[in-house]
């Protein structure tokens, strides 16, 4: 069992609260509607017109195309049982079977929405297209010389380019499935299940870090809307699922040194946070995520201050391998950065996606999410000192939201964030512990997800 700060437990909201909080969650959930409907006629608009957006369904890059699929009835009932019970099982079950239940149920839910395309659309090809990762690991023969030779084929000119994911990513992200291919897991469907099986686990990374930092009870009220999210319409399949889970066990574990004095954790949730940054390069702003935990924990690191040192060795040991290995990170970002300007980024409007992008946010976090976010603001503008629990987890969702504003504001995430942004998208679900009324929350979550799915073709 996790061991929580002292004095973590919070001040709950039930049922009876005032409807005034009631009609302020509505009026927030109401604006995110309206941020979605602005950015589906304006981006449909601008499509039209410009042809500058280059998606078919602005904001998301997915096409018009209602279908069903083998995977409809699981999906449908896993929502309905989740709505059902979900809530009751997360504040009965003991922890870590509530941990592998939550898993589970995230897994079936996953893989319930992707099969609605079909087990070859929506699993076995994804990673199979022309810009995707399967299409340059018969390229890794010597992986030290394609280490040293990466960064020659990063611009859109150079010889050889590498297709759009693989140059827009460290060659961690391609190595695994290079290392899944020399296993034995050939293929696209290995691939695809690997990403969404270890992607589900996210759910129970953030479930470990909110009850370590913020305590149990938070923990599990936040469980069925990690379990539940519209973001699995996008992690089943793409790599960022897999991206998501490795940053998300990072912070867990450093919630977990910080709280414990484990120079094991710190050491792995170290390693896991260098993996993170050469899996991509957007994600070194986990960092601001992993900052928040420390602070959050910053009297366990001043009782055991060599827990900084085992978190910086082992964020070292993925930088030191790649750099002796001969890939020069910071050369491949600045390529990168060309090479994005090349393609479909140097078209793409600012002025638009800036804003739309968060549009896409809502469309993967949900409307429950954007009522948690406005509780979260009210948490932060009481600061109630005998209330440290719902505190520490407003903290660290304001500290998520900061993060993926900063993606936001560089302009190297221009479309696409539905599924760029997994990573971060993961970290604002927990604020919809705050909700009353679950259920009805949770009807409205999955239901985003099962429109989106069968009325769109997603893909990129």
């Amino acid at each position: 069992m996790t061991r929580t700060l002292p004095s973590a437990e919070a001040r709950i909201p039930h049922d009876g609260d005032s409807l005034r909080d009631l009609r302020r969650d509505l009026y927030a959930a109401g604006a995110a509607t309206a941020l979605v409907t602005a950015a589906v006629l304006i981006g449909r608009r601008i499509q039209d017109t410009d042809h500058t957006l280059r998606v078919d369904w602005p904001p998301l890059l997915a096409s018009w195309g209602p279908h069903m699929g083998p995977g409809t009835p699981a999906a449908v009932l896993v929502a309905a049982a989740t709505v059902a019970y979900g809530p009751a099982l997360a504040a009965r079950l003991r922890w870590r079977p509530l941990l592998l239940t939550a898993w589970a149920t995230s897994l079936a839910w996953t893989f319930g929405l992707a099969l609605i395309d079909g087990w070859q659309r929506g699993v076995a090809g994804r990673l199979t297209t022309r810009h995707e990762y399967l299409q340059g690991i018969d390229r890794f023969h010597d992986i030290p010389g394609t280490l040293r030779d990466f960064t020659h084929h990063i611009l859109l000119h150079s010889p050889d380019n590498w297709p759009a994911h693989i140059a827009g990513h460290p060659p961690a992200a391609t190595l695994t499935f290079v290392l899944l291919d020399r296993v034995g897991l050939h293929g696209g469907g290995w691939a695809g299940a690997w990403c969404i099986t270890v992607g589900a686990t996210a759910c129970t990374a953030v479930l470990v870090t909110v009850r370590t930092l913020a305590g149990e009870v938070l923990a599990r009220r936040a469980a069925p809307f990690l379990v539940l999210a519209p973001a699995a319409v996008w992690a089943g399949t793409s790599a960022d699922a897999y991206f998501a889970a490795v940053a998300a066990w990072s912070v867990a574990l450093l919630a977990l040194a910080v709280t414990r004095g484990s120079l094991t954790a710190a050491g792995a949730g170290g390693l896991l946070f260098g993996l993170t940054c050469y899996l991509s390069y957007g994600l070194t702003l986990i960092g601001l995520i992993a900052a928040a935990v420390l602070w959050l924990g910053r009297h366990g690191v001043r009782r055991r201050p060599m827990l900084l040192v085992a978190m910086s060795a082992g964020a070292a040991v993925v930088p030191v391998v790649f750099t002796l290995a001969g890939f020069d990170w910071w050369e491949a970002y600045r390529l990168l950065v060309t090479r994005y300007f090349q393609g479909a980024g140097g078209v793409r409007p600012y002025a638009y996606w800036v804003w739309a992008n968060l549009a896409c946010t809502v469309l993967i976090t949900g409307l429950a999410t954007a009522a948690g976010l406005r509780r979260t603001g009210t948490v932060l503008l009481r600061r109630d000192p005998a209330d440290r629990g719902t505190g520490r987890l407003a903290l660290l969702v304001t500290v998520a939201v900061l993060s993926l504003l900063v993606a936001d504001l560089s302009g190297m995430s221009k479309a696409e964030t539905e599924r760029i942004w997994l990573p971060f998208a993961l970290w604002l679900l927990p604020s919809c512990a705050l909700l009353t009324r679950p259920r009805a929350w949770l009807v409205a979550q999955a239901a985003l997800a099962l429109l989106l799915n069968h009325l769109l073709r997603t893909g990129w």
